[in-house]
């Protein structure tokens, strides 16, 4: 089991990589392309490629399936109403951020887009009421603090493209609230699938009414929107999913918030990005902030793992 958990962990940090250095794929393609444009490229590219994998999950799984038809037809109907609003999140998400990383560096947007870890014990408590640890919000305080480095310009306002990033990691937050919910009622492959095509349709939508969207910049753009699509979208979930099957999602969230450092070096190696101390010190006490936020989940986890064991003993 310990080989296992060691592979899944392995996984989770490629995952992590994949996704940190897409932040350098978003930078690159602006070059090309319109933001928005850009975004519903991405996402129909994913939609494609995990839609392959849902369908071969599908006949896999059917052949196997032994529950009740009235359990199944539940169960498709939240998958679809949860791949809807998933969709819906990821969207907005998405479009906010690829609007804002026009503006800053990858680096940069990869660790306010961090932020969501530190968001999403405070959604739930203000809209599910669910209590946290004061660890926890002694996490949250430090983030902020290290946004404040990060983010804040003179005249105490955040700049146009930290605030847009700010807003998806709101949306990021909300986005993950809305699969950890759904997760339970449906089949999470399938979920993502249907989110992907309607994180495509509504960012399309949205291009065609705001943006001047062409297949020549589209094609200008196609190694970024391949790899943002494909790579860290398609390949990154895919690997997401079979990795959180030999370990703890406090130990996964952990390790796929060093996207935010491999953001960074990615845009420093890459791009030749340089972030000023003041920024630099900001995305050291962020990152302090994010693995604070996981320790307490770990001991519920540890119990709860503890509890599930003598039930099943």
């Amino acid at each position: 089991m310990n080989g296992k958990r060691a592979l899944g962990n392995s996984l989770l940090v490629l995952t992590a990589m994949l996704w940190g250095t897409a932040f350098v794929g978003q930078r690159a393609g602006m070059a090309d392309i319109e933001p928005i444009t850009f975004t519903a490229a991405r996402m129909t590219l994913a939609a494609v490629a995990v839609g392959l994998v849902a369908l071969a999950w599908g006949r896999v799984a059917g052949e196997n399936s032994q529950a009740p038809v009235v359990e199944e037809s539940r169960r498709r109907h939240g998958t679809i109403i949860g791949g809807v609003c998933c969709g819906a999140f990821l969207a907005a998400a998405s479009i906010f951020q690829q609007m804002g990383i026009v503006h800053i560096t990858a680096g940069k947007a990869g660790f306010i887009t961090a932020m969501y870890i530190l968001l999403v014990p405070v959604v739930s408590f203000l809209i599910f009421r669910r209590r946290t640890t004061r660890l926890v919000w002694l996490a949250v305080l430090i983030g902020v603090a290290g946004m404040y480095l990060i983010c804040m310009t003179e005249g105490f306002s955040p700049a146009r493209g930290d605030a847009l990033v700010g807003i998806s990691a709101l949306l990021f937050s909300g986005h993950i609230l809305c699969c950890d919910h759904f997760a339970r009622i449906a089949d999470p492959i399938r979920v993502s699938a249907i989110q992907f095509t309607t994180a495509a349709a509504l960012s399309a939508v949205v291009a065609l009414m705001v943006e001047d969207p062409s297949w020549g910049r589209i094609v200008s753009a196609a190694i970024p929107i391949v790899y943002c699509g494909l790579v860290s979208g398609g390949i990154g979930y895919t690997l997401q999913i079979t990795a959180q099957r030999f370990t703890d999602p406090t130990v996964a969230a952990l390790l796929l918030s060093l996207e935010a450092v491999f953001a960074v070096v990615a845009g420093a190696v890459l791009l030749g990005e340089r972030m000023s101390p003041r920024e630099t010190a900001g995305c050291v006490v962020m990152l302090v902030a994010i693995v604070l936020a996981q320790v307490p989940s770990r001991a519920r986890e540890g119990v709860g793992a503890a509890s599930a064991g003598s039930s099943a003993g």
